[in-house]
């Protein structure tokens, strides 16, 4: 059954808070897709409601820095392969079937993927000490249950990355920090023990290339699937503004207040002007333009210092 939402061989499933979710126009109802198409729109969401307007360029900005980033852990940046969820474009030529290209109407802002099996966990790596992990520090020392040295302050760079995993919680719920040991449970001690290993890895990876270009990489999340074959893949998103916290590496040096050190290029400009016009109660108000255009410039910024683009 055709949806206003299908693209031209696509067909509709899901939508997200940002992301739209569609398998081919060919695969039977309740039938699994072996490809699928990610769309990132421009929604932009905050204390869980989506706002709006949108932020005009936003999924376009965001898939393009996506993409930039699975090319580099594929070994762009001269570390070993990371297996991704892309199909590669070699299998998306003239040749192949139609259905599986990205429809014109959103190209720029698609992802043609396999489907996999994903993961129930999203993988976070935190570098530095913010946040809610700055709360939980000065309540008990700890970050997600890790003890941490003392006379750390907020903002500071921890003695080594930290990886605190959450369970990715039913549609409509909070996903839930767990401990390790937990992942464990979920999916066994290997596939957790490699979910933790490769997660760091990416972060380290990230945050080392992130820093030749000025950028302190804070914190981010991950998710994996698993394909046919077995293969773990990086998937969803990947070290974006959406999933990830940069910094200006000389204003974190430099800043006087905690606010200046971590002024971060995400959506954190809505977050503070909707935590000081709105009580969280009813829908949220209509963002101002110049908030939209502070917040779209800072995501352009990001992508232009990483990538150059």
């Amino acid at each position: 059954m055709s949806s206003p939402h299908d693209l031209p061989g696509w067909r509709h499933v899901y939508s997200g808070k940002v992301r739209d979710l569609y398998v081919p126009d060919t695969t039977p109802e309740g039938g699994v897709a072996e490809r699928m198409l990610v769309v990132a729109s421009d929604r932009v969401s905050a204390f869980d409601h989506v706002l709006s307007p949108g932020i005009p360029g936003k999924g376009e900005l965001l898939t393009t820095l996506s993409l930039w980033w699975f090319d580099m852990l594929a070994g762009g940046d001269g570390g070993r392969g990371i297996p991704n969820h892309l199909v590669a474009a070699a299998d998306l030529g003239l040749d192949d079937d139609a259905r599986s290209r990205v429809p014109d109407a959103v190209a720029g802002r698609a992802m043609v993927v396999r489907s996999l099996e994903m993961a129930p966990i999203e993988c976070v790596v935190r570098g530095y000490l913010t946040g809610s992990g700055w709360a939980e520090y000065q309540a008990s020392g700890t970050v997600c249950g890790i003890g941490l040295p003392e006379g750390l302050g907020n903002g500071d760079r921890l003695p080594e990355p930290i990886y605190t995993p959450a369970y990715k919680a039913p549609l409509g719920e909070h996903d839930e920090n767990i401990a390790y040991e937990r992942t464990v449970e979920l999916v066994g001690a290997e596939r957790a023990a490699q979910l933790r290993d490769l997660s760091l890895e990416i972060y380290r990876r990230a945050a080392a290339l992130a820093e030749k270009r000025g950028l302190l990489l804070a914190d981010t999340k991950f998710e994996f699937g698993v394909d046919e074959e077995g293969v773990l893949r990086l998937a969803d998103e990947v070290l974006t503004s959406d999933s990830s916290r940069y910094w200006d590496a000389q204003a974190w040096n430099a800043g006087g207040t905690p606010e200046q050190r971590m002024a971060s290029f995400d959506k954190q400009i809505v977050r503070d002007w909707l935590g000081a016009h709105w009580d969280r109660t009813g829908e949220p108000p209509a963002l101002p333009a110049d908030i939209i255009d502070r917040t779209s410039a800072r995501y352009r910024e990001l992508l232009t210092r990483l990538t150059g683009a």
